[in-house]
């Protein structure tokens, strides 16, 4: 199936509201269209200089349990869902306004963001997109944890989680990404957390807007949830979820291959970093022909339809 290389941005301007997961504060998200070449922009609409962050790693200001981007004193914590839901929809190019230091929850995927952004509706703009091509492979570990980008056909990912828990043990996931693959089998996977580790992160100032409505939470042998998960392995295709929202920051869409084994956020920014430290790693190409199907072809055979870019 071929599909369109031209970026696209929204149609029109759609909000929603809801509550930080970590600060409990409520917020107010507003998503709206972007010219070409704007990228992904968030936000402040609270303090008076409204300051704007580009979605990109060189603002990633802290990774403890969500992404949070920081430049001086402004700071949008727990970016991951929202970017992964433009990511996941192939929006090169958005606004995305808070009136708040979080983004809102909501129930703990990205399923409410593929909503608000259908709702908005997509509009494909006339300027071809850019693409990051991983040339060699970049791996980073930390201790049993480490994830790897490498070159690959189309976009690909590989995630292997291991809570040590009768629920959560060795988990793993396999996908191509083409076409719905991330609206159907990764958008609606929730966030999860321990019901042992609660009461400790409310004491460290985190969680306080978690509840059942937007968390998985799972006590030593069961999930607490009365609806029970919406897959079986719920918790690997959260960690994908959140990876790919990790991975955007990137600021291009990859095609490469990404293998993440225990892997985090604080994992997958240093992968970002590393990936972006030395030029050799990658290739920024710009697609020059209109409709190619560029999911399913080898880097060689992407030359017809792309041209290097100093974009």
């Amino acid at each position: 199936m071929t599909q369109s290389l031209n970026q696209r941005t929204l149609k029109a301007p759609v909000s929603c509201a809801g509550v930080g997961l970590h600060t409990g504060a409520p917020v107010t998200l507003r998503l709206m269209p972007a010219r070409p070449d704007t990228g992904v922009v968030l936000v402040r609409t609270d303090p008076p200089r409204k300051p704007e962050l580009q979605a990109l790693a060189r603002h990633v200001s802290a990774t403890e349990l969500a992404t949070t981007l920081g430049q001086g004193e402004a700071k949008i914590h727990t970016v991951e869902h929202v970017l992964a839901a433009l990511a996941g929809l192939g929006i090169d190019n958005a606004r995305v306004e808070l009136d708040g230091p979080e983004v809102p929850i909501m129930d703990g995927s990205a399923a409410p963001f593929i909503a608000l952004i259908r709702e908005a509706g997509v509009r494909e703009q006339d300027v071809p997109k850019s693409f990051m091509v991983i040339k060699k492979a970049v791996t980073v570990s930390d201790g049993d944890k480490r994830a790897t980008l490498g070159p690959g056909r189309g976009f690909r990912v590989d995630c292997t989680i291991d809570f040590k828990h009768p629920l959560i043990s060795d988990q793993t996931l396999s996908l191509s990404f083409c076409d719905s693959t991330f609206v159907r089998e990764v958008s609606s996977a929730r966030t999860f957390g321990f019901l042992r580790d609660v009461e400790k992160l409310k004491e460290l100032g985190l969680a306080r807007g978690g509840s059942l409505q937007n968390a998985i939470v799972v006590d030593d042998f069961s999930i607490l949830n009365p609806e029970g998960l919406r897959f079986p392995d719920e918790f690997v295709r959260h960690k994908m979820l959140d990876a790919l929202g990790d991975l955007s920051l990137l600021g291009r869409p990859v095609i490469g291959h990404l293998t993440a084994f225990k892997s985090g956020h604080k994992l997958n920014h240093r992968l970002v970093t590393q990936v972006l430290s030395d030029e050799s790693n990658y290739a920024v190409v710009r697609a020059r022909a209109r409709d190619v199907a560029h999911y399913d072809l080898r880097l060689d055979e992407l030359e017809d339809a792309l041209t290097p870019s100093a974009a």
